[in-house]
C-alpha cells in the first residue's frame, strides 16, 4: 500500500556531512509524523529525529545542533542532513512514517528498508 525508498547513505570520514532522503509512494491520504531512526550492531533502535506534518520537531540529544530533520509535503519525503558526523554515528538508518492509507480508518507505521551510513575515524 505504501513504500518508503531510502538514499543518500554511504561511507564518510569522521566531520563530515551526508544527507538521507526518504520518499513515500502508495495509497496515501495523509502523512503525519515523519522520523529517522537508527540501529547499530548489537544495539536497540534509537530515534534520531522526528517531525511532525505541522513542522513540531524532536531530535535526540545525541544529535542536536549537528543533524537537522526537514520534509516536504508535497513530495511525501523526509530529509535528514548529518553534518559534523562521528564514528558513534555509524549505524543502518531507518525512516519511518505514520501514514493514513486510502480504505483503512487508523494511521498505520511503515519503515523503510534502511540505509547503512559508517563514519570512519
Amino acid at each position: 500500500q505504501v513504500q518508503l525508498v531510502e538514499s543518500g547513505g554511504g561511507l564518510v570520514q569522521a566531520g563530515g556531512s551526508l544527507r538521507l532522503s526518504c520518499a513515500a509512494s502508495g495509497s496515501i491520504v495523509r502523512i503525519n509524523d515523519m522520523g529517522w531512526y537508527r540501529q547499530a550492531p548489537g544495539k536497540q533502535r534509537e530515534l534520531v529525529a522526528r517531525i511532525t506534518r505541522l513542522g513540531v520537531i524532536n531530535y535526540a540529544e545525541s544529535v542536536k545542533g549537528r543533524f537537522t530533520i526537514s520534509r516536504d509535503n508535497a513530495k511525501n519525503t523526509v530529509y535528514l542532513q548529518m553534518n559534523s558526523l562521528k564514528p558513534e554515528d555509524t549505524a543502518a538508518y531507518y525512516c519511518n512514517c505514520k501514514v493514513y492509507v486510502l480504505g483503512y480508518s487508523a494511521q498505520q507505521d511503515y519503515w523503510g528498508q534502511g540505509t547503512q551510513v559508517t563514519v570512519s575515524s
